[in-house]
């Protein structure tokens, strides 16, 4: 994947209403030859330039920063509060806070910097900033567990940027709903499966996802070299907090991954994108709602179920709850526990009083 960029020049932009990066170099068919090698860069005519989508693969590839705000919500934020902005996003990554962190919280952030318009961020008091919580619950109707991630990226700027202590003492935090993980039965997930057979790609992708309980953003990050045939073992590289696991690989998929690998040839990552790079999480999440629709199921759940219903399923079949525990990448037992409220058959076979009547 080297890629001597030295020689090319790259800029974001946007091109047919999409986020590009624009790649521009003088005319050389080595330099045009070694760009189409590593990147399935597009001409545009009318601009005289070569182009890639503006993605986290390319940016990593062109040495860019990452692009955590779009054009249209930077050029809503008043100039007065462009430095804050440029502290906060340095600060986070000092902290090397995960590329997805870092991506929630200058979007949270970037929602007080836009509300606040020429007022100068630094200058905000606590009083002024419990209104803002209050006006984020009263009229903009966030979910509880939406504030939480707005405090808690407002939170940062002022603890960890600013320096001041305890600021958000006064402001309460609203109680977050106890709900349990949606999952699928057995009988659903075959249904979906038999639903997506025409798709060797997407059916691979759903398969994985259940049958490694992985997270959507675990199976984009799959490289081709995390996947150990031999072994019969998958490396999870860096996922949530920054841990590495190994799950097992289901034998039943080794068939579908050789006709994928032979159909499809991904270069780097297993799932690879029209123009290049890993394959998005959005694309996934239509996938699996895809497929959801052709099978008939009609239960409002996302492609997390999936995941969910793995671990549901593993203690059904007596799985130790521990091995779970480790298999989902969980910190604490606790986490895995909840499972426990889905899988136990025992309480679900107890019969009602009207039963008997």
């Amino acid at each position: 994947m080297d890629f001597n960029t030295q020689n090319y020049t790259f800029l974001p932009g946007t091109h047919r209403h999409k986020n590009v990066i624009w790649i521009v170099f003088p005319y050389d068919r080595n330099l045009i030859d070694a760009l189409k090698k590593h990147a399935k860069a597009q001409w545009s005519s009318s601009n005289k330039k070569w182009y890639v989508p503006d993605n986290k693969h390319y940016r990593q590839l062109f040495n860019m920063a990452p692009n955590y705000l779009s054009a249209t919500t930077l050029n809503n934020i008043d100039a007065v509060n462009h430095p804050a902005l440029t502290r906060y996003i340095e600060q986070l990554e000092l902290k090397a806070y995960s590329p997805n962190t870092i991506k929630t919280y200058v979007g949270e952030f970037a929602q007080l910097l836009q509300t606040i318009k020429g007022f100068p961020v630094d200058n905000l008091t606590a009083e002024q900033l419990r209104a803002y919580i209050l006006y984020c619950i009263t009229r903009l109707k966030l979910s509880e567990n939406l504030i939480h991630s707005r405090l808690n990226a407002i939170k940062f700027y002022f603890e960890q940027v600013l320096h001041k202590e305890k600021f958000f003492m006064d402001i309460p935090r609203p109680k977050k709903p106890s709900t349990l993980p949606k999952v699928l039965s057995v009988q659903d997930i075959k249904k979906m499966f038999a639903a997506m057979e025409h798709n060797l790609k997407h059916l691979l992708i759903l398969k994985l996802c259940y049958g490694m309980g992985l997270r959507v953003s675990e199976i984009v990050h799959l490289k081709i070299s995390d996947i150990d045939s031999h072994r019969m073992q998958v490396l999870i590289q860096q996922a949530k907090g920054k841990k590495d696991r190994y799950v097992p690989l289901p034998e039943c998929v080794l068939g579908l991954l050789r006709q994928y690998y032979l159909a499809y040839k991904p270069t780097y990552y297993l799932f690879e994108g029209q123009n290049g790079g890993q394959y998005s999480v959005r694309s996934c999440q239509t996938i699996f709602k895809k497929a959801m629709d052709k099978a008939k199921i009609k239960k409002k759940v996302g492609i997390h179920g999936l995941r969910h219903s793995y671990a549901t399923h593993l203690l059904e079949t007596g799985t130790d709850i521990r091995f779970v525990q480790e298999l989902m990448g969980h910190n604490h037992i606790n986490t895995t526990m909840l499972y426990t409220h889905l899988s136990d058959k025992s309480r679900r076979n107890i019969k009602s009083p009207l039963d008997y009547l």
